[in-house]
């Protein structure tokens, strides 16, 4: 008996922080809503910024996988030659993938690409042909590039590498960019927010700080003073990065579309993410900065009036 007597008296206390948590955001309306309309703003141009970033090193994952260097081998090394240059490169820290090119592939893929024009390799067969063998080497991380170009460089029976150095050193500058920026945002966001709940919240506690007294004379703790403002900068947080997620979520859509079914983007060969792939990520990040900025607003806003 005692047991359910404590439970109900813990459900209608959190009823109660609740229900007065809402209270106050009704109660506030204008300010609720200036304070709703900022972080939105400000948590969509995280997001912005976090799904470019996101797509930038799903590009990068991709160049990884699909691209590299192509190791030239000098026309005479033996095969004996050839498979001791491939063990020598797979030792190197950084390499994914080696496959070897044979000189008759060479030769074919060069056909491929100028089929429209197939006289012009005539006569290059056999012992007549001019294009070497190579080992197409992909990396584990496009960082160590120019390192590993440097090591095989030296090797024996290494004729030419080339690579798409200037590529992958735009998208690695890019990259940093985005993310220094991502991190600039974050910091920024937080600063604002808190501020603007803070405020928010101040307005709240001063139009009820005599209630406030009065629930502290009679002996009410600070924290059962403090989770309503709590739960009302709780509640701006959360709608907001709800309604921040759905904004978001169609406009990016929108615009994947059509950078997708563009013809130069189709040229590339690389593919952007779907908001599903970022959606988890991205509901978790708000949320918990929704909430956490409440807390943290309440908390400020409440000093004057609490001994925190």
């Amino acid at each position: 008996m005692i047991k359910k007597v404590g439970i109900a008296v813990r459900y209608n206390i959190l009823t109660y922080l609740i229900s007065e948590g809402f209270k106050n955001v009704m109660k506030n309306k204008k300010s609720s809503m200036t304070s709703l309309i900022t972080m939105i703003c400000a948590m969509f141009l995280f997001g912005a910024f976090f799904a470019m970033g996101q797509n930038i090193d799903e590009i990068l994952r991709q160049v990884q996988e699909e691209q590299g260097m192509q190791v030239f081998i000098k026309d005479e090394a033996t095969d004996e030659d050839i498979k001791n240059l491939k063990n020598q490169i797979s030792a190197l820290d950084g390499i994914n993938t080696i496959v070897f090119k044979s000189k008759q592939e060479a030769l074919d893929s060069m056909k491929e690409s100028y089929k429209d024009n197939p006289e012009v390799f005539e006569g290059y067969e056999g012992e007549n042909n001019i294009f070497p063998s190579s080992y197409i080497v992909t990396l584990t991380d496009l960082s160590k590039s120019q390192s590993i170009q440097d090591q095989i460089s030296k090797m024996d029976f290494v004729s030419e590498i080339t690579s798409s150095n200037v590529t992958i050193d735009t998208l690695m500058r890019i990259a940093r960019g985005i993310n220094y920026a991502i991190l600039v945002i974050f910091v920024l966001l937080l600063l604002i927010a808190v501020t603007i709940i803070t405020n928010t919240i101040k307005l709240t506690v001063h139009a009820r700080r005599k209630e406030i007294s009065i629930m502290k004379y009679v002996g009410a703790t600070n924290g059962f003073i403090r989770w309503p403002f709590m739960v009302e900068g709780m509640i701006i947080g959360i709608v907001s990065a709800s309604i921040t997620i759905v904004i978001l979520s169609l406009i990016y859509n929108y615009l994947l579309g059509k950078i997708q079914g563009s013809e130069a983007f189709s040229r590339l060969g690389v593919s952007l993410l779907q908001f599903s792939d970022m959606a988890q990520t991205i509901t978790i990040v708000f949320l918990i900065l929704g909430m956490g900025i409440g807390i943290i607003g309440s908390r400020i806003s409440m000093k004057k009036y609490l001994e925190v």
